[in-house]
């Protein structure tokens, strides 16, 4: 692939830039103090909308034979998907980016255990994915690494004219969901953030309720990250080492895709509707600093650190077209693990954890049905298929499905699942639950990253495999 940036998408060159926009917003923003938080690239011109177009129809790349693969942060995750996506035909491991050189070998390893050359390594500091990006001939860059660094390799990528994958949340900031926008917009290059949520078969099932038309008119959601992650965050390796540095200085919902972006996909969120604003309010932080406290030996620097994240956070979101969601993070205190998972509609309601329905007509009255009952007939194509029945691990499947699916698209040369405008939607949420939270849980508007392509793009279809 050349490795220079195709034809920018088209545009005035008098239009104004984002940061302009945010210096208006900002302007704009005076006269909201009483009222709602004013957010940065919600303009004069309306809540959330840009001035300029964003493209109408869904991006499509030219096809690709093979798919070369360089891979940026391969710890716990990023090894999961190096291991998925040798599994999946036409991917290609060509080059391994990672802090450890001990990571960089060990995939090397399994990428050449699976009878691919052995791929590239690069291990010289946290900065040497863009010696990776300047210098392999690749089709894809796809990064596991903390938070933080997601938009880093991402622009990186697309500006050396790769595609750009990444895992979840895609961006911490606002500033960076409209960098990731505008540089694959400019660019004309992939980014996609890759929620596996959405391919797990009771999501997918649902979803395929919904474009049957079983829930009539969706009109309710209920998701969220409920998963107590305690020893995780004090582990001494992997996500202990990064994660709960967040909760130091951040409180709002710091990772809200797993629930939301299956409940988006039912609700037409960016094609056919828009999260329009949401309210957030966080309570008390008591978990971090109690299991510290007994579980930390006498002396331990991390008995020191002081947490203002919410153990509980709690948000509200409206759509354009009237729909709510309510979104929960939960990750510092005791419990089993949940995503929520509810959908209601005008004619049925199905809640997850344990997953059960009711629609109406077909139900018992008044009474749940499992989920699975109705597997025969709404069972979603990708998990009836050959592909999903050989996977093994990532999740049951549903991280070896999403791997899939971008592979399949990028050789069949077809719009991927989800785009950019999705992973800087979902994505967002965290910053403006932060910016409610810390304003007495005022309302938030939610930017338009399609700038009006919302209102004619076609929602997310059932594929086959």
């Amino acid at each position: 692939m050349n490795t220079e940036a195709e034809t920018h998408v088209s545009a005035l060159s008098s239009e104004p830039s984002r940061r302009d926009l945010i210096r208006l917003g900002a302007i704009a923003g005076l006269g909201a103090a009483l009222g709602g938080v004013s957010v940065p690239g919600c303009t004069a011109a309306g809540p959330g909308v840009r001035v300029g177009a964003a493209p109408q129809e869904p991006f499509a790349a030219p096809p690709l034979e093979r798919v070369r693969i360089g891979f940026v942060g391969v710890g716990g995750m990023g090894s999961n998907h190096v291991n998925q996506l040798l599994k999946v035909p036409g991917a290609e491991i060509h080059a391994v980016c990672d802090i450890v050189p001990e990571k960089v070998a060990r995939n090397q390893d399994a990428v050449e255990k699976a009878g691919q050359r052995r791929p590239a390594g690069y291990d010289r500091g946290p900065w040497d994915f863009q010696r990776l990006c300047q210098q392999e001939d690749l089709d894809l860059v796809f990064t596991a690494t903390p938070w933080e660094w997601h938009v880093p390799v991402c622009v990186a990528a697309m500006k050396a004219g790769k595609h750009a994958a990444t895992e979840v949340p895609a961006a911490v900031t606002l500033e960076e969901c409209w960098q990731l926008v505008e540089t694959a917009e400019k660019q004309r290059r992939h980014c996609v953030m890759m929620e596996n949520c959405c391919y797990d078969r009771a999501e997918m099932m649902v979803l395929y309720m919904v474009r049957r038309g079983l829930f009539g008119e969706v009109l309710h959601g209920e998701c969220g990250y409920l998963h107590d992650l305690r020893s995780v965050k004090f582990s001494t390796e992997g996500e202990g080492l990064w994660r709960r540095a967040h909760a130091m200085t951040r409180n709002g919902n710091l990772y809200p895709t797993h629930g939301l972006g299956p409940i988006a996909e039912c609700m037409d969120i960016n094609r056919g509707d828009r999260f329009d604003y949401l309210v957030s309010v966080s309570g008390p932080s008591r978990g971090l600093q109690l299991y510290q406290q007994e579980h930390l030996d006498a002396g331990d620097p991390r008995r020191d650190e002081k947490y203002v994240l919410g153990d509980v956070n709690l948000t509200l979101i409206k759509t354009v077209k009237g729909r709510t969601i309510y979104l929960v993070h939960d990750t510092n205190l005791p419990r089993p693990y949940s995503r929520i998972h509810t959908l209601q509609g005008t004619r049925g309601v199905k809640m997850g954890y344990p997953d059960r329905i009711h629609i109406e007509g077909r139900s018992p009255a008044h009474e749940w049905e499992p989920l699975d009952n109705y597997a025969a007939e709404f069972e979603h194509p990708l998990w009836k298929s050959a592909a999903v029945k050989t996977a093994s691990g990532g999740h049951g499947g549903m991280d070896y499905l999403e791997d899939y699916r971008l592979i399949r698209c990028l050789v069949a040369g077809e719009p991927l699942d989800t785009d950019v405008y999705d992973a800087a939607a979902w994505s967002c949420i965290s910053a403006l639950t932060e910016q409610s939270v810390a304003h007495r849980s005022r309302t938030v508007d939610v930017p338009d990253f399609t700038r009006g392509a919302w209102k004619t793009r076609s929602p997310v279809g059932i594929v086959e495999a």
